[in-house]
């Protein structure tokens, strides 16, 4: 693939994301965006309960299994090196889109607040978005992203090697992106019971897939990483485990 076709692709895809993004905010948290998580079209409960949890199986499973060092080395056969990381956001922001597209509302409430506890709820939950974004600066966002390789690629370079730090709230918490995904979905002035499922589910997931990120952090890391997690918490900073 030629280096400015790659750079293109990666530019393309970047932003992609980052709009399918932003709606992903609207959608959670009820606002300016057409399709909600507690709007759109209805069906019976068990259908919608089958639909969702389909949507977010195909989400969990993309992340799962091509995050996996064993899935790189095999389908970087067939996919650039320096676009490996680009398509698997493409596939990832896509996997996302099908979520906000195909999500099915189950609007009975399971609490409701109103007043100035309803907006410090909506604010609290805005404030776990701006941790998610904040998390991805603290670690390289354009490299998590795919815009650091194809631009090392337009310039003749290998991207950087990967190096074990952990600035600010990495000193905290393990995975403050996930703590921060956690926040945005539970708090909530009015938890329906698909929101309830929605952020139940994500929640479950988040757990399972930090286990399996960290299994692979310690094969990249070694002991390092073993002492860190030792020291430090996992999602929930209430010291270590």
């Amino acid at each position: 693939m030629g280096r400015l076709i790659a750079l293109i692709y990666g530019v393309v895809v970047y932003a992609f994301f980052f709009i399918t993004f932003l709606y992903a905010i609207g959608f959670v948290e009820g606002f300016v965006v057409p399709k909600t998580i507690d709007s759109g079209v209805q069906d019976g409960l068990l259908g919608a309960v089958v639909i969702d949890l389909a949507v977010l199986g195909v989400f969990a499973v993309q992340h799962s299994v091509m995050a996996r060092p064993a899935f790189k080395r095999w389908w970087t056969r067939f996919v650039p090196a320096p676009v490996e990381r680009t398509t698997y956001v493409l596939l990832a922001t896509l996997a996302l889109a099908l979520i906000l597209w195909q999500w099915r509302p189950i609007p009975t409430v399971v609490w409701s607040l109103g007043g100035p506890l309803a907006t410090l709820l909506v604010a609290v939950s805005l404030a776990g978005w701006g941790l998610v974004l904040f998390s991805t600066f603290l670690i390289n966002h354009f490299e998590l992203f795919g815009l650091s390789q194809v631009f090392a690629n337009l310039g003749g370079r290998e991207p950087a090697a990967p190096i074990f730090r952990t600035p600010m709230l990495y000193r905290l918490v393990r995975h403050p992106l996930y703590l921060g995904f956690i926040i945005a979905f539970w708090a909530t002035p009015t938890m329906t019971v698909g929101h309830l499922l929605f952020a139940a589910a994500t929640t479950a997931y988040i757990f399972i897939g930090a286990l399996l990120e960290e299994r692979d952090l310690v094969g990249l890391f070694g002991d390092q990483y073993v002492e860190y997690r030792r020291r430090v918490a996992m999602i929930i900073p209430l010291g270590p485990k």
